[in-house]
């Protein structure tokens, strides 16, 4: 029987997400990566449970998410049968579609058919009878945004899910989708975007109007799929994701600018006694605008390890104008 950490609140750092009540800690943990059959249960289960014997309540899923589709969300679904179920009201959990999940015409993209069923099925694999939070995983271009939001209003009065978010929306349909939320009644809660040093795209507008309209933003993929933990300045390790699984890390990802980039990034990190991953995850939360960080791991000790942000000194301004400088803004 799994007996959470009784100071597990004392040190954790949480976030208001955008205007809403949700409370999220600044670090939640992706289950994108090492969640699927081919991580062994034990492992899986202690990283979640160093999780939130940390203070990271904040669990995130996927539809899709594995190896194979459905792994990951099935696999959380025999953790919450060991571990979860007597602390079910203290997790955030969330779940999305958007993405390919089944074949035929209705298993993928943005339709009211694919979202309401895909959930039904992520609640099965789960084993909960909701999430706090559903998302739509990414826009759809053929698929009027009345539809694909009066789905997720749908969902949410169903109590199938608590609060209703998009992810991978650009600033002019992220408007347009939290305006149709907001005349549902069914306010957006959060953004998922992709945001890092090196991929800094959400700062062209769509940090704007988050602000603007006070939604919520939790960012994936802050290390930059794990250039910013400077693994690769000297090549490419055969034991890394770049080398055994090249789906989301390209070798040709790693251009001489941005190996220079990295460099001068560590020096800045070195300077401040950092290392370069903490000063990247420390960056991306630098704005309120951003409420909380994705970080994934496959070993316990990268949780714990990623934690030691909460007490760093704060960035200076010498050293965000420094950053912008060697990311040439």
């Amino acid at each position: 029987m799994y007996t959470p950490s009784e100071s597990r609140y004392l040190s954790m750092q949480y976030r208001r997400c955008g205007s809403s009540g949700v409370m999220l800690p600044a670090l939640s943990l992706g289950l994108w990566h090492n969640f699927g059959d081919i991580t062994p249960f034990s492992v899986q289960q202690s990283l979640l449970r160093t999780a939130f014997d940390n203070g990271i309540t904040h669990f995130d899923l996927a539809n899709n998410y594995g190896p194979p589709y459905g792994a990951a969300e099935e696999n959380f679904g025999r953790h919450m049968d060991t571990d979860w179920r007597p602390h079910r009201d203290e997790l955030f959990l969330s779940t999305k579609a958007g993405y390919d999940m089944w074949a035929g015409p209705y298993g993928n993209w943005g339709s009211r058919k694919y979202l309401i069923s895909s959930l039904d099925q992520s609640l099965r694999r789960m084993r909960v009878d909701y999430v706090d939070l559903f998302y739509h995983h990414r826009p759809d271009p053929n698929t009027p945004i009345e539809e694909t939001m009066g789905a997720l209003d749908r969902i949410v009065r169903s109590g199938k899910a608590l609060y209703a978010g998009i992810s991978n929306y650009g600033p002019e349909q992220t408007e347009a989708a939290v305006k149709e939320l907001r005349r549902l009644g069914t306010p957006c809660l959060i953004h998922q975007p992709r945001y890092s040093m090196l991929d800094r795209r959400i700062e062209g507008g769509l940090t704007d109007v988050l602000k603007k309209e006070r939604v919520g933003c939790i960012v994936f993929q802050p290390l930059a799929g794990g250039l910013l933990t400077g693994k690769y300045l000297n090549g490419i390790p055969e034991d890394s994701r770049m080398k055994t699984d090249s789906r989301f890390l390209k070798p040709d990802s790693l251009t001489e600018d941005t190996l220079a980039k990295i460099l001068a990034l560590k020096a800045v990190a070195d300077g401040r006694g950092q290392k370069l991953h903490h000063l990247a995850l420390q960056w991306v939360l630098r704005d309120e605008t951003v409420t909380s960080a994705l970080i994934g791991a496959s070993r316990p000790e990268q949780i714990t390890d990623n934690l030691a942000i909460l007490n760093a000194p704060p960035l200076s301004g010498e050293e965000l104008r420094r950053i912008d400088e060697i990311l040439g803004e």
